[in-house]
């Protein structure tokens, strides 16, 4: 970081330090709000969602070959391979905009096309089986498929449009890559690296299984066991660390995932803090901007109403599946059902804390033009629904 931007970091924190209106009772309920999400975050999601997804990621880059990265996401990858794993990655995973942010790191820094890597950076968090379920249910089947399909579309999408706009920069990746030497020996086999890997998925996956808010079948059936499989599969980890890996190997997997840790969890807090300041909790209308100013303005189905809709879901946290309980009560306070789908298109896949974390991996110019991307597509598909629907 240059001399001049640590100037104006503290200047910055000087001046609000200086002016904050701490007697006015709206910026003492946003500042009690930003650290009643900090503490609900932690809670609920950095043991469950967050380490699970840092050891994983700690795992792709010391365990995964950057040739076999390069093989099946890299610049010059079969396209129709790389981005089907990548659009459809989300309803194996089902994590959230943030828990996604460490496993995207991994491919990336690997060597992973932009296209590719940030297919999946959307897909994980927007095509969430169960949140489409509940979608679904309870806010309507044509809301449901529409989410669904809008999300699926919108990773290839904007994985393809980062590809070209990047496209002078993924040659160069492609030429370099051509130059790496061929990947060592390895003793072990590529089905052992599966089965490890696998395993560490399905603890992330039921590690963070949630409740879901209505009893559905399937999901409700492994929620009431999903400790007891979570368990299962540490044991099924432990073991594997035993007979497959050594301790110089498992050291340096620790110390991958530190870095990884370090480098992205402080950013994920200070974002927290700062979306719990600026909206408050999805439940909690506490935060700097009152929610009655944000509802009153997505009725109908304007341009304005979806585009307003689009920018408060990526700059909103949301944990998975509290979108659909909170649209289901915008929806009865007016809201239309197309900016609900933009808000559904945007906001899972998006928020402020990960969009700090997105601009550490991928830069400033890279970041913005995804969050536009995202942006704009959710804005017109909410139009176009919302025009079938009227």
């Amino acid at each position: 970081m240059k001399e001049r931007d640590k100037f104006f970091i503290l200047l910055g924190i000087f001046l609000i330090a200086f002016y904050l209106p701490l007697q006015n009772p709206r910026v003492q309920s946003a500042i009690l709000e930003a650290f009643y999400m900090l503490q609900d975050y932690a809670q609920k999601h950095v043991l469950t969602c967050l380490v699970p997804a840092f050891f994983i990621a700690g795992a792709i880059a010391v365990f995964v070959s950057q040739a076999s990265v390069l093989k099946y996401f890299g610049a010059g990858a079969n396209k129709i391979l790389s981005y089907s794993v990548a659009s459809v990655s989300g309803t194996v995973l089902a994590v959230c905009s943030c828990t996604v942010l460490p496993l995207f790191a991994g491919i990336y820094k690997r060597g992973a096309g932009i296209g590719p890597a940030v297919a999946f950076l959307y897909s994980g968090p927007a095509i969430n089986v169960l949140a489409i379920i509940l979608t679904a249910r309870v806010l309507g089947f044509e809301l449901g498929v529409a989410r669904a399909v809008g999300a699926v579309f919108f990773s290839i999408i904007i994985g393809l449009l980062m590809h070209l706009f990047f496209l002078k920069e993924e040659r160069e990746k492609k030429a370099a890559a051509l130059s790496l030497p061929p990947p060592p020996e390895d003793r072990r086999a590529l089905w052992q690296y599966a089965v490890y890997f696998a395993t560490m998925v399905l603890i992330l996956i039921f590690a963070a299984w949630g409740k879901p808010p209505q009893p559905v079948g399937f999901f409700n059936a492994v929620y009431q066991v999903h400790w007891y499989l979570t368990l299962f599969f540490l044991a099924v980890l432990a073991v594997i660390l035993i007979i497959w890996f050594n301790k110089e190997e498992m050291a340096a997997w620790v110390e991958s995932t530190w870095n990884f840790a370090k480098q992205i969890f402080p950013l994920l807090l200070g974002g927290v803090l700062a979306a719990g300041f600026l909206m408050g909790r999805p439940d909690a209308d506490a935060g700097i901007i009152p929610a009655k100013h944000i509802s009153a303005l997505v009725g109908g189905n304007s341009f304005s109403a979806n585009l307003i809709a689009a920018v408060a879901g990526a700059f909103m946290y949301f944990a998975t599946l509290t979108e659909v309980p909170i649209l289901q009560g915008l929806l009865g306070s007016g809201m239309g059902r197309g900016p609900a789908l933009a808000l559904l298109l945007a906001g899972p896949a998006l928020s402020l804390p990960s969009m700090i974390v997105i601009g550490k991996i991928l830069g400033t110019k890279k970041t913005l033009v995804f969050i536009s991307l995202v942006i704009i597509l959710s804005t017109f598909a909410g139009m176009i629904f919302g025009a079938i629907q009227g």
